[in-house]
């Protein structure tokens, strides 16, 4: 695979148990928003130029989008370029990660990557990019990498100097503020069928609230709230789970409610967490696997590979549209691929490695997170014998009218049973509010108890 040189303000160094790290200095952090993008991506085009320099992405809706739509394309009249197959693979290794390799090899006669012109539509409101600048100088890892200081609403270490950095700037990365979504999973048996499981959603964002302070997030010690209720089918409708994530996590660890239908109580739940199954997952995702990664870090070592270029999805409006119905997409194996738009971008690569003596089904993590957004795009996860094991896959857009760039579809394909989870459909549901008001009442048990009950 094709190594790109690390930014120069950039160390490359494995973390177990770190203590506070240096702020990059204030040299570095003028970068920001000149030779980097303000998030610090390289602003620059690639060698070859298949790559574009960063514009500023999309910042305001498109024509003819109006709230509350599914999101039109932006480039409608883009064609493919080239298809990646199983045939011809190997012409473009330098660009594929293994997981993406196993896919092809297991399902040779019908996976493959359409492959489209590359386009850097990231971008997040002005006041993120001013908050990220701020952190740079002051934003550190606490708590042995447990945690984070000095931070408040934008990415906290832009300029990263190790692994464990660049996974914070994923949880964090910024998505709006008060949120609720309608989406739905589906696990497809080995000859197609499935049972649709759909769930609301309500996220609040305390971390990137625009009046939010360094002094408040503190006090709180909370970074969001999170809350899903299942819907259908009938036999699963009401269970329900709420969320605290904590920023300091050896101050405090998450907390987690659950709401049980057939007892009608509200339960602490503290497996919540780490390796625990999915909610209705079918056994097909672990807790930690949602949003590609998600919760403390504190069992993985975590290397900072590299930069590299590689194919992932990106500008999915066409999988995300709803002309499409769930039929269409899901399919014995994998997605359907004439639906997904690949284009080639430089990732971070994060190598996460199980600590000794810590527990996980995973050993070993790979993680690309996208340069422009600090997106996980790709992970390849590795079992105790050290095979690849699963393979998740973000198909992003750009939530233009916020803008945040987010995943439309997220699918873990569990290569042992040959199965796989899609997560997030919404072509045949109400599309996300980013205008939603939600306040912390709505996100205590009692409030749970409230939305469970059928």
């Amino acid at each position: 695979m094709k190594k790109l040189t690390i930014l120069s303000a950039a160390v490359i160094i494995a973390l177990g148990a770190p203590a506070a790290l240096a702020k990059v200095s204030q040299a570095d952090a003028d970068k920001l928003g000149t030779t980097l993008t303000p998030l610090g991506a390289e602003k620059a085009a690639n060698a070859d130029g298949s790559i574009p320099a960063w514009s500023g992405g999309i910042s305001e809706p498109i024509a003819g989008y109006t709230k509350g739509m599914h999101h039109p394309d932006p480039f409608p009249s883009d064609k493919v370029l080239f298809t990646i197959t199983n045939a011809n693979k190997a012409q473009y290794a330098d660009f594929l990660t293994p997981g993406q390799n196993k896919l092809f090899e297991i399902y040779p006669d019908t996976y493959k990557m359409n492959v489209y012109e590359s386009r850097r539509t990231a971008a997040v409101p002005q006041y993120v990019y001013d908050a990220t600048k701020a952190n740079a100088v002051r934003a550190e890892l606490v708590s042995e990498g447990n945690g984070i200081s000095g931070a408040t609403i934008g990415v906290p270490f832009p300029i990263p100097n190790n692994g464990l950095e660049v996974i914070w700037n994923h949880i964090l990365r910024y998505r709006g503020v008060d949120v609720e979504t309608y989406r739905s999973q589906a696990a497809p048996m080995s000859n197609g069928s499935y049972t649709l499981v759909e769930n609301s959603e309500a996220i609040r964002f305390e971390y990137s609230r625009p009046e939010v302070t360094l002094e408040k997030l503190k006090e709180t010690n909370t970074l969001f709230y999170f809350k899903q209720v299942v819907t259908q089918p009938a036999r699963l409708a009401g269970t329900a789970l709420l969320v605290k994530e904590t920023m300091d996590q050896e101050a405090l660890p998450r907390q987690a409610w659950t709401y049980n239908t057939g007892q009608r109580r509200v339960r602490k739940a503290p497996n919540v967490a780490f390796d625990t199954p999915g909610t209705v997952s079918d056994g097909l995702r672990t807790t930690d696997d949602f949003d590609m990664f998600n919760g403390s870090p504190m069992r993985y070592n975590w290397e900072l590979v590299g930069k590299k270029e590689i194919y992932i999805p990106y500008n999915d409006y066409r999988l995300h549209s709803d002309s499409l119905k769930y039929d269409q997409i899901l399919k014995p194996g994998h997605i359907n691929p004439e639906y997904a738009r690949y284009e080639k971008h430089r990732v971070w690569e994060v190598k996460a490695t199980l600590k000794e003596g810590m527990r996980h089904t995973y050993k070993t993590r790979v993680f690309y997170i996208d340069e422009d957004s600090w997106q996980i795009a790709v992970t390849d996860i590795y079992d105790n014998r050290d095979e690849l094991y699963r393979v998740g896959v973000a198909h992003l857009i750009n939530y233009y009218e916020v803008p945040a760039l987010w995943s439309t579809l997220e699918v873990f394909h569990d290569l042992q049973s040959r199965r796989y989870l899609a997560m997030g459909l919404d072509n045949e549901g109400r599309m996300y509010n980013f205008d939603a008001s939600l306040s912390e009442s709505n996100f205590t048990p009692d409030a749970l108890r409230r939305a469970g009950i059928r």
